[in-house]
C-alpha cells in the first residue's frame, strides 16, 4: 500500500505539469498570434510598396536591401536583391558611394533628397531620390527607405527646351549674318572675277612680276570669299529646326564641317594639337545632320576646355561591327573624377568655373544620341584624359 503523502505528491506533481503544459501552450499559441501579426504587418507593408509605381526599397543601417517593390523587380528581374548591399546592385562598386543620401539621411535622422544617373538594362536613367530614415526596430537597427523616381523623360524635355531656344537663337543670327555678309561678299567676288577678266588686255603693259602679283592676288581674294560663302552655308545647317526631317549622314563630313567651323578655337590654343583619323568608306546613318553636329561641336569644346598645355585632342571615327559607326573624341587633359563621372549627362551639372557653361552641353548630347537610338558613354582616367564615344545605328541594307 502506497504512503499516503507519497500518493499526494505525486498528484501534485501531475498538477505541476499540467499547468506547465497549459502555460507553455498559452505561449505558443501567443508567439503564433505575434508572428501572424507580424506576418500580417510585413504583407501590408509589402502591398504599400508594390502599389507605389516608382521603385522603392528599405535598407538596413549597413545599406543592405531588406525589401523593394514590384517596380525594382521589374527592372531587375533576374537578380535577387534582398541581403545584397545597395551600392552593388546600382553602381556595381564594392564601397559605399560618396555623399551617399541614405547614410546622410540615417546620420541626420531626417530626409534627404537627391539626383543620380544609373544604368537601368543598358541605358542611362535619371532618379530623383528621397531617402528617409524609418523608426528604429524592436533589436534597435535602424532602417532608411530610398524613393527613387525615374525623371529621365522629364530630364530631356528640360534639355530639348534649352536647345530649341538655342538653335533658334542660332538661327537667327545666322540668317542675319548670312544676309549682311553675302552681299558684300557678292559684290567682292564679283568684281575680283570682273578684274581677272580685265587682266589679260593689260598684261603686255606690266612687268612680269607685277602681272603675277596681281594674279596671285585676285584669285586668293575669290578664293577667301567663297571660303566665307561655305562659312557662312555651314553656319546655316546648324541653325535649321531640330525637328528638321531624317536623311542619310556622313559622319566623316560632320567631322570634318564642324572642326572648319571652330578654326578659330583651335587658333587660340597655339599649344593644342587636333588630330583626326576618320575611317574611310564610313557606313551612312540616318540622322538630323544639325543635331550630330552639335554634338561634336559640344565634345570638342569640351574637349579644348579639358586638355592641359601642349595637350592632343584627337577624333577618331570607325566601323562598330552590327552597330553601325562609331565617333570618338578623347583629350589628354587631367580626366574626370570618379564619383562625378555618373553625373556627367544630368541637365546643369558642370565642373567648369561660373561663366564658363550651364551644364547643358553634355545632357543635350545624351538626348539627340538617345533620339538617334544610339548611345553615348564616357571613360576617363584623372591625371591621363577623357574618351567620349557615340555610337550610332547605320542605314539598314
Amino acid at each position: 500500500m502506497i504512503p499516503t503523502t507519497t500518493l499526494h505528491d505525486l498528484i501534485g506533481i501531475e498538477h505541476c505539469k499540467q499547468g506547465f503544459y497549459q502555460e507553455l501552450q498559452q505561449k505558443v499559441e501567443l508567439l503564433r498570434k505575434s508572428n501572424i501579426e507580424l506576418e500580417k504587418k510585413r504583407k501590408e507593408m509589402q502591398a504599400v510598396l508594390d502599389g507605389i509605381t516608382d521603385m522603392m526599397v528599405v535598407l538596413s543601417e549597413d545599406l543592405r536591401i531588406q525589401q523593394v517593390n514590384h517596380v525594382f523587380r521589374d527592372w531587375f528581374a533576374d537578380l535577387d536583391p534582398v541581403g545584397r548591399y545597395c551600392y552593388e546592385m546600382f553602381r556595381g562598386n564594392l564601397s559605399t558611394c560618396d555623399d551617399c543620401p541614405a547614410l546622410r539621411s540615417l546620420d541626420r535622422d531626417e530626409i534627404v533628397k537627391d539626383h543620380c544617373i544609373y544604368k537601368v538594362n543598358g541605358k542611362f536613367r535619371q532618379f530623383e531620390i528621397i531617402a528617409s530614415p524609418l523608426k528604429s526596430e524592436p533589436t534597435g537597427e535602424r532602417q532608411v527607405l530610398l524613393f527613387k523616381r525615374d525623371v529621365t523623360l522629364e530630364k530631356e524635355f528640360q534639355a530639348q527646351f534649352y536647345q530649341a531656344e538655342k538653335m533658334a537663337t542660332v538661327g537667327t543670327l545666322a540668317a542675319g549674318v548670312a544676309h549682311e555678309i553675302n552681299n558684300p561678299l557678292t559684290a567682292i567676288s564679283g568684281f575680283a572675277e570682273g578684274l581677272k577678266r580685265r587682266i589679260g588686255r593689260i598684261e603686255g603693259k606690266m612687268e612680269p612680276d607685277d602681272r603675277d602679283d596681281f594674279k596671285e592676288y585676285i584669285d586668293t581674294i575669290i578664293k577667301e570669299c567663297y571660303r566665307c560663302r561655305d562659312i557662312v552655308q555651314t553656319l546655316l545647317t546648324f541653325s535649321r529646326p531640330v525637328s528638321s526631317s531624317r536623311r542619310p549622314v556622313d559622319i566623316n563630313q560632320c567631322v570634318t564641317d564642324t572642326l572648319f567651323i571652330l578654326k578659330h578655337l583651335f587658333k587660340d590654343r597655339h599649344d593644342l594639337t587636333v588630330e583626326t583619323k576618320l575611317v574611310e568608306q564610313l557606313p551612312l546613318i540616318m540622322g538630323d545632320e544639325s543635331q550630330l553636329k552639335q554634338v561634336i561641336i559640344n565634345l570638342l569644346t569640351n574637349a579644348v576646355d579639358a586638355a592641359a598645355e601642349g595637350g592632343t585632342i584627337v577624333v577618331h571615327t570607325r566601323i562598330e561591327e552590327g552597330r553601325g559607326v562609331q565617333l570618338i573624341v578623347e583629350d589628354s587633359g587631367d580626366g574626370i573624377p570618379s564619383e562625378v563621372i555618373d553625373k556627367l549627362f544630368e541637365p546643369f551639372f558642370t565642373t567648369k568655373p561660373v561663366g564658363k557653361g550651364i551644364g547643358i552641353g553634355l545632357s543635350t548630347c545624351y538626348t539627340i544620341v538617345n533620339s538617334h537610338e544610339g548611345e553615348i558613354t564616357v571613360e576617363s582616367t584623372e591625371g591621363e584624359g577623357t574618351s567620349f564615344v557615340v555610337t550610332l545605328p547605320g542605314i539598314q541594307s
